[in-house]
């Protein structure tokens, strides 16, 4: 087993080196970044289990990284450490989603035992989401509907194989949800189930997080972890060729080698393939492997879009109310029949997801107990001009002035037709996520409203 990845931030050397000896030391594995830019690139090439993470750095600042990372769904603890502390900082870091606070100089007992501390809640928080993978029934895939009845009849006849499954659907119509209802249904739902997002990883780092590396310690991939169980490759369709072989291979063979590695992993998995692009035409063109795609699909599941079951939007939203009320601390809401029919008859470009968005935002913003029409209907009318009709400077305007304005409009009508989604956004707009991020809060996007705050 490896042993846990720590990445600790400071911009003082001297504090780096440290850290960086005592958790060595105690039998962990560290990395040390000396700025944000530096630790954005460390994550995107290893995600770590914990980041030690200085409040106070030049350029952008400790608290400021760690709301981004919470905005990307970085899964890994943070400890936030700075010599400038305040009961404010502490509070406000840990209600962004820090796991603690550190105060320099740092005490080398307190320090080893938040770490313990910090780790251990992680791997509980790991375990919860398996249990709920485990636990879920396939009634997630929600709805009344002869379209939908008909899918979750299709997703139990295709659990009780062992086949592997081709996921196919429209951005945010659901696809993880059959993806994991295919796992729950299995025999294999006692043994690990790893998703891996190929368009949510810069090409570069894709081979390590799909095969391990052994080039700075022994670090298992997708594969290696999914050993037993269930593997999704999201969004297969963006795999590139080369790598393509190589995981046809590892599939045919039962067994691959780490990155830098010599000694050979052997694997048993059941694939399950998730994309909302066309394989056939990048097959027709080039762009994917027909040997992989005959392998990939054995069994195929088509994801209707809402579109075609509006029908279920009623016993979609009731339960989103649930969900947010239970995990979320949302108050009760309950929407009206007008309100209802007012999604109902919404086209969902973005599909279910878009309707979960929209879903929150009302049940945020709404002063009363039950939300009626006109503000389901101001909310859909409020995305659909930020999207589109946004006021845009004329050719009198100064370039940086229009190309800021043409950015704000072109991101938005995206993030909209992702449904909010930021991985779909970053693969309609080719825009690596970092940049992305940085883009959006640059140009006054709120990526949770989908709208400009500037």
């Amino acid at each position: 087993m490896s042993k846990p990845h720590i990445l600790v931030v400071d911009d003082e050397p001297d504090i780096r080196n440290i850290i960086s000896d005592i958790l060595n030391d105690e039998g962990f594995d560290t990395t040390c970044a000396e700025s944000a830019e530096q630790a954005r690139e460390m994550i995107a090439t290893r995600e770590p289990d914990l980041i030690l993470l200085d409040i106070w750095m030049p350029g952008t600042d400790g608290i400021t990284l760690l709301k981004e990372w919470v905005e990307q769904g970085n899964n890994a603890s943070v400890i936030m450490i700075s010599g400038h502390g305040t009961v404010e900082t502490a509070v406000e870091a840990i209600r962004i989603g820090a796991y603690d606070f550190l105060e320099k100089p740092l005490s080398t007992a307190k320090l080893l035992v938040t770490v313990q501390h910090a780790l251990q809640n992680r791997q509980l928080q790991q375990e919860n989401r398996r249990l709920r993978t485990r636990l879920e029934p396939a009634s997630n895939l929600l709805g009344s509907s002869e379209t939908m009845q008909a899918l979750r009849a299709k997703v139990e006849r295709f659990a009780a194989t062992d086949g592997w499954a081709l996921v196919q659907g429209e951005p945010g119509s659901g696809k993880g949800v059959v993806a994991r209802s295919l796992h729950r249904l299995s025999s294999r739902r006692d043994a690990p189930f790893v998703e891996i997002n190929l368009a949510a990883l810069p090409a570069e780092n894709v081979a390590i997080q799909l095969f391990g590396s052994e080039e700075n310690g022994v670090i298992a991939g997708s594969l290696e972890r999914a050993n037993g169980g269930t593997l999704v490759l999201d969004e297969v369709a963006d795999l590139d060729m080369a790598l393509q072989a190589k995981l046809l291979s590892a599939l045919e063979e039962r067994g691959f080698y780490r990155v830098g590695g010599r000694q050979e992993v052997t694997i048993d998995v059941r694939v399950i393939a998730t994309t909302n692009q066309d394989l056939a035409a990048k097959i027709e063109s080039g762009r994917f492997r027909r040997d992989l795609y005959d392998r990939l699909n054995q069994l195929t599941v088509f994801v209707p879009p809402l579109r075609e079951h509006r029908e279920d939007v009623p016993e979609l939203v009731d339960a989103m109310i649930r969900i947010a009320m239970d995990t979320e601390g949302f108050p009760y809401r309950k929407f009206s029949t007008g309100a209802l029919n007012a999604l109902r008859n919404h086209d969902w470009p973005g599909n279910v997801r878009e309707l979960q968005n929209v879903v929150h935002r009302v049940m945020l913003t709404s002063d009363t107990e039950e939300i009626d029409a006109e503000a389901v209907r101001d909310e859909l009318a409020g995305r659909g001009r930020s999207a589109s009709t946004q006021d845009t400077p004329g050719f009198d305007a100064d370039l940086r002035e229009a190309r800021e304005a043409f950015e704000r409009a072109y991101l938005l009508y995206h993030l909209r037709k992702a449904g909010g989604n930021m991985t779909e956004l970053a693969n309609r707009t080719g825009l690596e996520r970092t940049h992305l991020y940085r883009k959006l809060k640059g140009l006054g996007i709120d990526t949770k409203t989908g709208k400009a705050t500037s």
